[in-house]
């Protein structure tokens, strides 16, 4: 028996005449008393099935019986649509077939949604989710990320780059976020880490003599979620000994170049601007600034010095962005919220009416001069942060965002890429009253910091990267310590003692000190360069079986509960009360 002889959505003109098997899914029936029309919908498209109880009366009398989501084969010949029931919108849309056998492979209950439905509520489509997955946006999505990865795949191992795999179950080490921790059976009381990234082992791969490796790799963050972050990620890893960073950045902008090309028949124009983290910091308040609208953030500390408006004069950072309108009180008020939400104590301002007159509460306080340096076209407003810099920074930056949306200036057709270079090395983190490092402890200084780095670390830069797309940070890497010593006093600046140093890391610097070439790489998310490429502002739209907001997926329970057998197995004894805060996830 044959199942089918086209998909779905291959059907086209110059198949009339032709008999032919199609099989696939009830996508709606139409019952016009006599005939019965059906749209039989896979994941090329749909065809349109016409039983005629003159022709095939059998299969006109199954067809009644048809509900959305039965399975259905069927058989017959394609003909062209009478010229008014053409339907220009579907590549299918000049045939249809003309059905003589008619199968219900299989019926549906009752669906908790019906897959055109809008606003479904997003823990029910997640519990329901292979019924989700089967809606036109997710098809195209799912399909969408296989062509892109092929297209990754394609494009390192033209330029000579080996795919290796590493190991999910390895050990704990720093990179930023939680590990996920995983019991040992054979090694009681002992315990595996599964990978947050390959970054240690790429390390290895490359001073074992594997001079281009990557692989499209599994990664596990026990961290908060949000749109943008989920708990499993996949990445395209990349590392290369003997390290050329024009050579890397020229190869990653073809990647996505051809990523761009092959999905959305885009051609993006390379190469990528170029901008210092400390330029991108000024100008958008950002280490990934969205470059699709303009409103640079301007600074004014050196010209409010000597202001009247104390708040000027006092802070250590002023700066202000310039925006096209002239907001009412009521706009400002709402705005002033947003930057608090960020950590402002409030939000100065100027007003320049239609009339170039200012209306402000501080521009009494202000002399000519500053008015002059603050001036715009009638029908602007100028906003204001005064604080710490990187508290300016941080209200700036979203409050341009904030703007960019709701007025409307983000051109949501560009494709806009940027390289972020010369980053911090380390950061004082108030929290640990230590320094800890930006990127990770295995980062190496900037050319011409190697030697000083551990004597003023606020001042040291990385040779490190990022590429940022419209707004996300799409990849980041760096060139890694490759000697030895100099790992160690990165590792010693950063409150490692070397006893410490030998029990997390001994591997790694018995590996340094054993014939280690220069090397460095990248890791571009996969899950969010698809957020990007499919103009998806959630990120769970993008993956075929995500975890929700909690960590939880509603479609199987997990994570659960396990056997008290099992945990005797493992070593392991809960605590009292311990999981009960989790009660949706546990069945």
């Amino acid at each position: 028996m044959t199942w089918r002889d086209l998909m779905c959505g291959e059907v086209r003109p110059e198949h009339v005449g032709q008999r032919l098997t199609l099989a696939g899914w009830a996508d709606s029936r139409r019952d016009h008393g006599g005939l019965v029309f059906v749209d039989l919908r896979d994941r090329t498209g749909i065809c349109q099935l016409v039983m005629n109880p003159e022709r095939a009366p059998e299969a006109a009398e199954k067809a009644h019986a048809v509900r959305n989501e039965f399975v259905l084969r069927a058989e017959g010949e394609v003909v062209p649509r009478a010229p008014e029931a053409v339907n220009p919108n579907i590549p299918t849309g000049e045939v249809e077939l003309q059905v003589d056998t008619l199968e219900i492979v299989s019926t549906s209950t009752p669906l908790p949604f019906q897959l055109d439905e809008e606003g479904v509520d997003e823990t029910l489509r997640l519990r329901y989710r292979w019924l989700d997955l089967r809606r036109a946006k997710m098809q195209r999505n799912i399909g969408l990320r296989s062509r892109m990865v092929s297209a990754i795949r394609r494009t390192m191992e033209e330029a000579g780059f080996l795919e290796i795999e590493t190991p999910i179950l390895f050990k704990p080490t720093p990179e930023g976020a939680r590990d996920f921790i995983v019991p040992s059976r054979l090694q009681p009381g002992r315990f595996f880490a599964l990978p947050q990234s390959p970054q240690i082992l790429k390390q290895l791969l490359v001073i074992a003599g594997f001079d281009r490796y990557f692989q499209i790799a599994r990664c596990f963050r026990d961290e908060d979620l949000r749109a943008d972050r989920v708990q499993e990620i996949t990445q395209l890893d990349v590392e290369m000994s003997f390290p050329d960073r024009e050579f890397l950045f020229e190869l990653m902008e073809r990647m996505a170049q051809t990523v761009w090309r092959d999905c959305l028949g885009v051609e993006l124009e390379i190469p990528f601007q170029r901008m210092t983290a400390h330029e991108a910091d000024m100008k958008y308040g950002s280490d990934k600034p969205d470059l699709r609208f303009g409103l640079e953030i301007k600074d004014a500390t050196e010209p409010t010095r000597s202001s009247e408006f104390g708040v000027f004069a006092g802070a250590p950072c002023v700066r202000f962005l310039r925006v096209p309108q002239a907001f009412s009180r009521a706009e400002l008020e709402r705005l002033e919220e947003v930057a608090k939400e960020w950590g402002a104590k409030g939000l100065a301002y100027l007003v320049w009416d239609e009339e170039g007159e200012v209306r402000s509460p501080i521009a009494k306080f202000l002399s000519e001069e500053e008015l002059s340096f603050f001036r715009c076209d009638p029908g602007y407003t100028v906003l204001f942060a005064a604080d710490e810099p990187a508290m300016v920074s941080r209200v700036l930056g979203a409050l341009r965002l904030h703007l960019g949306r709701t007025l409307e200036l983000i051109d949501e057709e560009a494709w806009n890429w940027v390289w972020i270079t010369d980053f911090p090395m380390f950061e004082w983190s108030e929290e640990d009253g230590r320094w800890a490092a930006v990127h990770h402890p295995f980062t190496r200084p900037a050319p011409g910091y190697e030697e000083t780095f551990d004597q003023d670390p606020g001042g040291a830069l990385a040779h490190a990267y990022d590429l940022v797309g419209n707004g996300q940070e799409l990849g980041g890497g760096s060139f890694r310590i490759h000697e030895a010593d100099l790992q160690a006093r990165v590792f010693s600046l950063l409150q490692l003692s070397p006893e410490e140093q030998r029990t997390k890391f001994g591997f790694l610097l018995d590996a340094l000190a054993m014939g280690a070439p220069p090397h460095g790489g990248i890791a571009f998310g996969i899950d969010r360069m698809m957020m990007v490429l499919a103009r998806e502002p959630n990120l769970r739209d993008v993956i075929a079986f995500p975890k929700n907001q909690a960590g939880v997926d509603p479609m199987s329970g997990a994570p659960s509960e396990v056997e008290e057998e099992q945990l005797r197995e493992l070593g392991i004894q809960l605590r009292p009360g311990a999981g009960q805060e989790s009660g949706p996830a546990r069945r």
